[in-house]
């Protein structure tokens, strides 16, 4: 062990461990620190943990947070191990607002504050502050959680409120809040829109914003995460004369939709981003409006959520 490279013992060998392990191996010394906390050995690491028994689902009811391993052949769930919240919070408080690379950004509801919190590693951060930043209002804000290119996970605000139309974002190396413009329509910050939570993607976070689901606006705002820069891009060519629904899904630093729309029956297609221009990949049987499922699922790739 001691004759190998620094980089094969920790791109060859730590990259196969569980994210515990890895943790724990940060305290070696200070080059593995750093190495273990860049981006490339995140990648590397998710990547060789893309197995179907690392495949978990994280569910939180009232009280309680539970982890349950997905079993593939059957679709079902394996046995439940219980996840304890660090923190302090009341019943059927804790709302997941956006994950990346096993850190989840939740809200309190009884208070309206922001965390970043790590399941596998139990650490957390209040990102609230006196001057009222870092507080999320249910419907009215959008929250989309994002690494830049020097590794500093970020947290992109969008708040909405009366008197209060901006757009902040958090550094977690700096541990502060700033404002930054919003150069697109100024209208889209109006409560009349509906934001959804970001999606990372290829160094961008994107958001869809409807302003009704039937018969109106639907455009996507994309942020690059290095320029600070917004720009729309519009919505896939689907009808719009029934309701409209749009889920993004970044799918191997791909970004997707699943675009729904219809009035009596729900047609489903997946389209892909390539550029500035939506590629339609596959279409669904149309839907009878008597059967409605949504789907929110935090999956873990080896205790990474």
């Amino acid at each position: 062990m001691a004759d190998l490279p620094t980089h094969t013992i920790v791109f060859e060998i730590l990259t196969r461990l569980p994210a515990k392990d890895v943790g724990c191996s940060k305290g070696v010394c200070k080059q593995w620190y750093a190495l273990l906390s860049t981006q490339d050995f995140v990648r590397i690491h998710c990547s060789r943990s893309v197995v179907s028994s690392n495949q978990r689902v994280l569910l939180i009811d009232d009280l309680t947070c539970s982890v349950r391993p997905i079993i593939s052949n059957n679709n079902d769930y394996g046995p439940s191990s219980i996840v304890t919240f660090p923190f302090h919070h009341q019943n059927n408080d804790v709302s997941i607002l956006s994950h990346l690379n096993g850190l989840l950004c939740v809200c309190l509801n009884h208070t309206y504050e922001l965390l970043l919190w790590n399941p596998t590693t139990t650490a957390f951060k209040r990102l609230s502050t006196p001057d009222s930043h870092g507080f999320y209002i249910n419907n009215l804000d959008a929250i989309g959680l994002y690494v830049d290119a020097d590794d500093d996970y970020k947290v992109l605000h969008i708040k909405r409120r009366s008197g209060v139309l901006g757009v902040y974002v958090y550094s977690r190396e700096v541990d502060s809040w700033r404002n930054i413009p919003f150069i697109t329509r100024q209208e889209y910050l109006s409560p009349h829109f509906n934001w959804s939570a970001g999606t990372f993607c290829g160094g961008t976070l994107y958001f869809t914003v409807c302003k009704c689901w039937i018969g109106g606006t639907n455009v996507v705002i994309c942020f690059d995460v290095n320029s600070e820069q917004f720009k729309e891009i519009s919505f896939p060519p689907i009808p719009s004369n029934g309701m409209v629904q749009g889920v993004l899904v970044n799918v191997k630093n791909v970004l997707h939709m699943f675009a729904s729309t219809g009035m009596f029956e729900m047609t489903i297609d997946l389209w892909t981003l390539q550029g500035d221009y939506w590629i339609k990949v596959l279409s669904c049987p149309p839907i009878p409006p008597d059967i409605i499922v949504i789907v929110v699922r935090y999956n873990t790739l080896c205790d990474k959520w």
